[in-house]
């Protein structure tokens, strides 16, 4: 069995790209693709912004680590198969802007399938990772002191 693997914890997104990046997955969680276009055209790294949200997800439930008790050979698996689907997305995003909708959906998808319980719907949830992900920015890049 191989060691216990462990990663090194994500740097905090910038208050700007978790905005971004939200507001763009809301967009494409209504099939608003024309406000979802606008925002791939002002923020020409949200392919990158889309994946960044994907692994805050995907990492801390597949990776092994201290808060696995005794890894089997199936936590391996899981992590392994959590850095395959991200090292995909990675590799899918560089190929430009035009991949942001289709990440955007396969992102929604993935938060619906793990996320979404029965009594919330996706927007509530989406909610809940921007409010989550924004008072981590915020904290990580504070405002500058103003005089």
């Amino acid at each position: 069995m191989p060691e216990n693997t462990t990663t090194a914890p994500l740097a905090p997104m910038t208050p700007d790209a978790v905005l971004n990046v939200f507001d763009h997955l809301r967009a494409i969680s209504v099939d608003d693709t024309e406000f979802a276009d606008e925002l791939v055209t002002a923020v020409a790294r949200m392919p990158e912004l889309i994946v960044d949200v994907v692994e805050r997800i995907v990492v801390p439930v597949t990776t092994v680590g201290e808060r696995t008790a005794e890894p089997c050979d199936e936590s391996f698996v899981l992590d392994a198969l959590g850095r395959v689907f991200v090292t995909t997305l990675r590799t899918w995003a560089q190929a430009g802007p035009h991949t942001a909708e289709p990440l955007a959906r396969t992102a929604l998808h993935l938060i619906t399938q793990m996320l979404v319980q029965d009594h919330e719907d996706l927007a509530d949830v989406l909610e809940d990772l921007n409010t989550t992900a924004l008072h981590q920015a915020i904290q990580a890049h504070p405002a500058p002191a103003t005089r």
